[in-house]
């Protein structure tokens, strides 16, 4: 499942960044413990995992679940950072705002057996060119463009008689 979101401000000007999302979810265990969220080859797009919950499954047991991500650092190095510690007795669920990170980005149960899904926003950032808009979308602006241009006249008054 999908949903597309575009930032139609930002197009009409070339150079801008259009954003397209989509669901994202993956559920981790014993049996599958990691996964690995990795973008196209594609030059001129950008992919980022913009993380929301982190919540347990149903069956899970009465233990400690750590989940962990690995990304690139400011400085191009990889490093892992534990974010949700849940337990079906006492944090069943973690919230995570708005976690954004760049691919690749690797989702670890480091510990517990699951089931944890993670879930939130695959992001992909492109650039709008020029070429790109539509005749359409120039043709609604230079009749924006005409519109605006053209002077008020002044309305004739009625002579009394």
């Amino acid at each position: 499942m999908s949903f597309t979101e575009d930032d139609s401000s930002d197009v009409g000007l070339a150079g801008q960044s259009k954003l397209e999302s989509f669901l994202f979810s993956q559920e981790l265990s014993s049996k599958v413990p990691f996964f690995t969220f990795q973008g196209d080859e594609e030059e001129d797009l950008e992919h980022f995992l913009e993380l929301r919950t982190i919540c347990l499954g149903e069956g899970a047991k009465e233990e400690s679940n750590v989940v962990e991500v690995t990304a690139m650092n400011h400085q191009g190095k990889n490093i892992s950072v534990p974010i949700a510690n849940l337990h079906i007795s006492c944090l069943p669920m973690v919230s995570l705002g708005e976690f954004e990170l760049k691919a690749p980005v690797t989702i670890r149960l480091k510990a517990g057996t699951g089931p944890v899904t993670v879930s939130g926003l695959h992001l992909i950032a492109s650039q709008v060119e020029e070429s790109d808009l539509s005749e359409d979308d120039e043709d609604d602006y230079d009749e924006e463009e005409e519109e605006e241009i053209t002077p008020i006249k002044p309305a004739k008054k009625k002579q009394k008689q």
